[in-house]
Parts: structure tokens; C-alpha cells; sequence
């Protein structure tokens, strides 16, 4: 059997043993390998580039790779199948994505304010007043041959005394009843959960017990898994990280990961992706850095699209993507953590939050939730700008929402150069009008060369590249120059970076394939946004208010934003960035009977909009792949 050796760095590499003829792609990802794929390895494109250093393969040139790195061995990864014995170089940026967990700094203001503010904007809205867990101290009389109440009917009828509420004991709570009680003389702590007008009694201790109620709100984005630990009792944020979807190896969007779900054990490898090589191991850092016992966390609220909570749960996602578009569930109540996540407490309870479509998941309802839009009189719009796009339009009154085929360009993918928000990317871009140099602010520490573009940067470079004269509306290029560069084909490109500037020795630049799939994506977003307004019989100038959600919204510039189409051309303190509402919004279900109501309350009101099926939104489509769009009398303040 032939042996890989994949080169990941100068200090690590990995042997894999493999059968002859086996694509590199497939030996890296079943021997835990990232190697970048947005395309699920359909060789499109052009993110898995790794370097055969020695041994035999069978591959072909490609479009991807030039004669010049095919001589140098560059090679795609999902195009290479090993013949022998091969030595692999895996570069950045194939090999940028990070499943390493990041903690978040709690001393910032910033990561704490999301959590009070939506506590706070909750209570103002009445649901935040129910709390689902909390414990109470009992004083009992011991049993004697004239009391001879068994120990469960007698801390049964203690909890009604003091909560009012009827009561019940776990099985876990009863294995150990009878020495708590004892060991404690009858006096003990418990912790109680709330089950319909009752609770349920979870658990018990001593008294002189300090540990800490502990629930966790996940949020299961497409390429990051987010998730905060929280004090049940205080409803303080104890500690919050974040990891990279281990679920990337499949693809970067949802279609190519369910298709690979449908392939034979492709379930139970995408579940294991998220849940043991993700989320496990997300939990057990949160617990050390808060020093508490994983059987502390006694309710559990997971936010996700609708693909992300079918593939945790491991079922059959294929109908999300066909049509009808008709998922599995949009509500599922009967869940076990225990089913899920079995190192967290057996009693602990387990939310799932309730998708509308097969395209607007749980992580829209969450986060409309955190936002309160429905709780305003005044026509607001929500947008979660992620790896998709959704949006919902309404107040008070109604609730209309849809799904943007926006692809994953706003995080880098179809983008020649795009990667993700991690050191190396570019997040910001200026552009001299007159030389066309550019000034780039690259992620990481100082003096960190650039690898790549991420999404940011991309909207930046857009804008730049419009508002400088150097491409037209369509997006070909307009100037010649330095940066300017064009094939032999006669397709220009923009160098952000020459070889010699980057980090990887690679030049870094935007061509015209890139900016006619930005420019696909972005005009998704703005003609949904006008498609839902049209059919209220409204225009974005009725909006009051513009609220951006999702991993990429803190990075953007609005006002560049605006210039490229992407968002209506309004006044910029219609805007706001409201960072991951739907973790946000998930910490208020973790805290709050009340909020796990409104949130499916919310669920069932939103009237779900299939775009594709919507006459007219493929006329305001093409109308929107423009810069900023067809129609310049919607963007009067946008000049060039």
C-alpha cells in the first residue's frame, strides 16, 4: 500500500497509509487533513492547490493551474489520485481554515454588551421574566416510624411548599436522593426545571454547595460554530469561543454538504463533523476556562439553518435542497440531548430553534428574536449576511421572509483569492484614484503579509475599483496600469499584491470572474430587499431602520456597501450591526420560558417567500447585477 506524507508545516507531518488510485482529496479529509474546498471537491474552484514534492500521481492540467506551477508540481487535490509512495506540501492558504478553538476576550465591552443588550431590549419586551432553570434550598423533616414518607413524595411535596408549583424527580435525581438527603440531614439544594405549569427536579446537593447552573447557547453557522456558557442564575456570560465548522472539508455551502450527507455513510460522517470534531470539543474548552464540570450545563439552546440542525441531528437532508423544498421539521420538540451531546448532563434539556424553510433555519428565527423587530410598530428590515443571505421584512403587524441565492462570496468563496477571516486575509482596502496603488489592512500581527481576500475586503475592493473608474458597472475592467493586468484571452485583473508582497509568494488579485460572481451575489441580496418591499407596495425609503446580523456585517463599510449595491441607498444611521444575533438570540431562549415561546411564536408568523417561484425576480435580478444597479435613480447619492 502506497504511503502519504502530508507536509502541513516545517514541524508536522502526517503518513497515511492508502489504497493505490485514491483521490488526495478524499485521503485528506478521512485522515482529519483540511484542505480548502468550496466546491466539495468538484473541481471548480481552484481552492485545493497542494504541492507534490515527490512520488507518483495521475493528474491533468487544469484551468486552475498554470503551466508554469504544473511543472512546479501544484496540483488540485480533488484532481490527484495517488499511484505510489508521495511526499504533499499542503500551503496556505489550502491549508488556512481553522478548526482551533478562539476565546473570546470578556474584558472587551463589546462581546459582553451583545448579551445585556438583548436581555435588556427582551425585558423591555416582556419575555424575559420566566426563567427555565433555577434552584431552591429545602428544609425537611426526617422520616421516623410515624413519618414514613418515602424520600421522592417527600422532597416532591418540600419543592410544591416552597415554589408552588408541582413537582417531579428525575431518575437521575432519585439514584441519588436517599444519600444526599441523609448526608445533608434533610437540608439540600436543588436545582429545578421548568416542565409546563411544574418543574422538574434535575438535581440535588448540599447546601454548602457553590457550583455554578450552567446552561450553553450554540450557534452552528455554516463555516463557524459559536457558542457561549452562561450562569443560569445570573444570566452573567461565563465564557464564549468559537471554532471552524469541521463540516467545511464537504463544502463551503449548504448544497455541496448534502449532497456528500446523501453518499453512502455521508449522514454520519457530516454529523460526526459537527458534533465530535466541532462542538465536543468546543464545550470541553468552555468548561475549563469557566473551571465547571460538563454535567453543570443543564439546558442547552442550538440555533442553525435549516441543513445545519438536519445534519447534527443526522437525518435525510436531500428534500431541503429539491423541490418542493420540504424539510424534515420546522419545530422539533421531542429531543434528548442525551441523543446529541451525551457528556452534558442526563437531565439537561435540549432546544432546538424552529425553522420557517428549507432556506431560513433556526439561526434567523434566534436572531430575529434578539432583534425586536417584531416588536415595532415602524417597517424595519433584518439581514444575516453570512455564508447565505437571508432576510426578513415587517414590524409589529407581519413578518415576510426569504433566502438569497448569494452563494459564499461574501466569506471568500467563488472568489479566485478569497479565503476567510482569518491572519492573513485582507479586510480592508483603499485604492489611489490617480496611481491605482492600493493601501491594504491585512489580519494578524504586525507586519503580516497578505495570503488572500476576505469578504470585507472583497466589498472593499469592489467599491474601490468602481468609484476609481478602473472597472465599469458590469464589472470589466475600464484603465490600464501597473495593477492592471490582462490574459491572453484578454481578461483583466486587478493586483492587490504581487508575488513578492504576499505571504506565500503567490500574486494576490481580483479578475473578472471574481467581480461577475460578487456582483451575482450581491445583486441577490439587493433584489430580494426590493422584490419584498414591491409587493407591500412600498420602496426602501420607508424603511426606518436596516439591521445587519452575521459573521461579515461587523466588517463591512456601509457607506462602500451602498456604492456597490448591496443595500439600499439610505441614510447611514438607518444602519446598524447587531454582531451573531443568533447566538444572541439563543442565550435568551437558554434564560427565558417566555423567549422559547416568542421565538416559536415568531416562527409560526413569518410568511416564508420562495423567491425563485416570485414573478418578476429574475427581471429585478439582472436589473441588480450591476454596479450599483441598472436603475440609477435608487442610488442618487452613489457618484463615480
Amino acid at each position: 500500500m502506497p504511503t502519504v506524507s502530508f507536509r502541513i508545516s516545517a514541524k508536522k507531518t502526517i503518513d497515511v497509509k492508502v489504497e493505490t488510485g485514491e483521490r488526495l482529496m478524499d485521503i485528506a479529509r478521512n485522515s482529519g487533513i483540511y484542505i480548502d474546498a468550496p466546491c466539495s471537491g468538484n473541481g471548480t474552484c481552484g481552492k485545493c492547490r497542494v504541492q507534490i514534492l515527490s512520488g507518483d500521481t495521475e493528474s491533468h492540467p487544469c484551468r486552475h493551474i498554470t503551466d508554469e506551477d504544473y511543472a512546479a508540481g501544484w496540483r488540485l487535490a480533488c484532481e490527484t489520485r495517488v499511484i505510489g509512495d508521495v511526499t504533499v506540501l499542503v500551503p496556505e492558504p489550502a491549508s488556512a481554515f481553522r478548526t482551533g478553538i478562539r476565546t473570546a476576550d470578556l474584558n472587551d465591552p463589546t462581546v459582553r454588551a451583545a448579551f445585556d443588550d438583548v436581555q435588556r431590549d427582551l425585558r423591555e419586551a416582556g419575555v424575559m421574566d420566566d426563567p427555565t432553570i433555577f434552584t431552591c434550598e429545602l428544609t425537611m423533616d426526617p422520616p421516623t416510624l410515624e413519618d414514613t414518607l418515602c424520600d421522592c413524595d417527600r422532597i416532591e411535596r418540600a419543592v410544591r411548599a416552597e415554589t408552588g408549583m408541582e413537582a417531579r424527580v428525575t431518575l437521575y435525581t432519585l439514584r441519588k436522593l436517599a444519600r444526599v438527603l441523609r448526608d445533608n440531614d434533610f437540608h439540600v439544594r436543588c436545582v429545578l426545571a421548568r416542565d409546563g405549569d411544574g418543574v422538574r427536579i434535575v438535581d440535588v446537593g448540599s447546601m454548602k454547595s457553590k457550583k455554578k447552573i450552567c446552561g450553553l447557547a450554540i450557534d452552528i453557522g455554516t463555516t463557524t460554530v459559536t457558542a457561549a456558557l452562561v450562569d443560569m442564575e445570573t444570566g452573567e456570560l461565563l465564557v464564549k469561543a468559537s471554532a471552524g465548522n469541521s463540516q467545511i472539508r464537504y463544502g463551503a455551502d449548504v448544497i455541496n454538504r448534502i449532497i456528500e450527507s446523501s453518499r453512502e455513510g455521508g449522514r454520519e460522517r457530516l454529523r460526526r463533523a459537527v458534533v465530535e470534531d466541532t462542538i465536543v470539543p468546543l464545550v470541553g474548552t468552555l468548561c475549563r476556562k469557566a473551571r465547571v464540570y460538563q454535567k453543570q450545563i443543564y439546558r442547552v439552546c442550538i440555533a442553525g439553518n435549516t441543513t445545519m440542525s438536519h445534519l447534527l441531528l443526522g437525518l435525510y437532508a436531500d428534500p431541503v435542497r429539491m423541490e418542493p423544498f420540504i424539510p424534515s421539521f420546522f419545530q422539533c420538540h421531542e429531543l434528548r440531548l442525551a441523543d446529541v451531546l451525551p457528556e452534558l448532563h442526563p437531565e439537561a434539556g435540549l432546544i432546538l430553534t424552529p425553522n420557517v424553510g428549507s432556506y431560513v433555519g433556526g439561526d434567523i428565527t434566534s436572531g430575529l428574536l434578539a432583534s425586536t423587530l417584531w416588536n415595532r410598530d415602524e417597517l424595519a428590515l433584518f439581514i444575516d449576511l453570512g455564508t447565505n443571505g437571508e432576510i426578513v421584512l415587517g414590524n409589529s403587524e407581519f413578518l415576510f421572509t426569504c433566502a438569497c441565492s448569494a452563494g459564499p462570496a461574501f466569506e471568500g468563496g467563488d472568489i479566485s483569492c478569497g479565503m476567510r477571516a482569518t491572519n492573513g486575509a485582507i479586510e480592508e482596502v483603499k485604492i489611489d484614484k490617480e496611481t491605482m496603488d492600493p493601501t491594504l489592512t491585512v489580519i494578524g500581527p504586525e507586519g503580516q503579509k497578505p495570503i488572500g481576500l476576505c469578504g470585507s475586503g472583497i466589498i472593499d475592493t469592489v467599491a474601490e475599483l468602481f468609484r476609481g473608474g478602473i472597472i465599469s458597472a458590469k464589472g470589466k475592467f475600464a484603465r490600464e496600469g501597473r495593477r492592471v493586468k490582462y490574459d491572453e484571452h484578454g481578461m483583466g485583473r486587478y493586483v492587490l499584491a504581487f508575488a513578492d508582497e504576499s505571504d506565500d509568494g503567490r500574486e494576490i488579485s481580483v479578475n473578472e470572474v471574481d467581480l461577475d460572481n460578487f456582483i451575482r451575489a450581491k445583486g441577490a441580496i439587493f433584489s430580494a430587499i426590493l422584490l419584498m418591499l414591491r409587493q407591500l407596495g412600498m420602496e426602501p425609503e420607508d424603511l426606518s431602520h436596516i439591521q445587519i446580523a452575521g459573521g461579515i456585517g461587523g466588517g463591512i463599510d456601509f457607506p462602500n456597501a451602498i456604492t456597490i449595491g448591496i443595500f439600499p441607498d439610505l441614510p447611514l444611521e438607518k444602519f446598524s450591526y447587531i454582531g451573531n444575533s443568533s447566538l444572541s438570540g439563543a442565550y435568551a431562549i437558554l434564560l427565558s420560558r417566555q423567549a422559547e415561546e416568542k421565538v416559536r411564536e415568531l416562527s409560526s408568523a413569518m410568511t416564508y417567500v420562495e423567491l425563485s417561484n416570485e414573478p418578476g425576480y429574475m427581471d429585478e435580478f439582472v436589473s441588480a447585477c450591476f454596479l450599483p444597479h441598472t436603475n440609477r435613480e435608487l442610488f442618487p447619492s452613489v457618484e463615480v
